[in-house]
């Protein structure tokens, strides 16, 4: 299975707010996942992230990987 490590967009129209998810590569944008591994709000100043470290590490270690955005942000969170 090719795991991926992306973001789901949640929130109403106009107010964004994402989770950073783990899924099948196969799986639509919003549709089934394996585990969430936090969350992304841009709508706050500063963005707010909560990524869960070893949770990321897990599934980092286990062969997952990160789309351009999600790179970004787990870099920012200070994994990887």
């Amino acid at each position: 299975m090719a795991t991926k490590i992306r973001l789901k967009r949640m929130g109403s129209k106009k107010a964004p707010f994402y989770r950073v998810i783990v899924c099948d590569s196969r799986y639509p944008r919003d549709g089934r996942f394996l585990e969430t591994l936090g969350y992304y709000n841009p709508l706050t100043d500063p963005a707010e992230i909560k990524i869960d470290k070893e949770k990321a590490e897990k599934w980092l270690s286990e062969g997952a990987q990160a789309t351009d955005t999600a790179k970004n942000l787990l870099k920012k969170a200070g994994i990887r």
